[in-house]
């Protein structure tokens, strides 16, 4: 049975998340595997408010702040020496990564 590895990237930073998807397609390139993806998914919105006076008196205006997480999904054909070559990629230090095997 045929396996794959499926790549889970999540990042604050989408230039960081472009650049590994860049990495890893050029990887797949050079050896010829199976490559389905980059596949965006759904950015999560997180987002706080937050009173600007310390105290509570005063005026009620308001500070809002906001973070994205974006999401990025790659699946690879599992060839060992491929995997090899994307664990070696360097990573970013705000990047999450995954990698799981999945039987296709």
């Amino acid at each position: 049975m045929a396996q794959r590895a499926r790549i889970k990237l999540a990042s604050t930073d989408i230039s960081k998340i472009n650049q590994i998807c860049g990495d890893i397609k050029d990887i797949a390139q050079k050896t010829g595997v199976d490559l389905r993806g980059p596949i965006p998914l759904p950015t999560k919105k997180l987002k706080v408010t937050t009173r600007k006076s310390p105290c509570g008196d005063g005026k009620a205006s308001w500070e809002r702040y906001e973070m994205r997480v974006h999401k990025r999904l790659i699946d690879l054909s599992a060839d060992e020496r491929t995997l090899r070559l994307v664990m070696r990629v360097p990573i970013p230090e705000n990047l999450n990564i995954e990698i799981e095997m999945v039987d296709v």
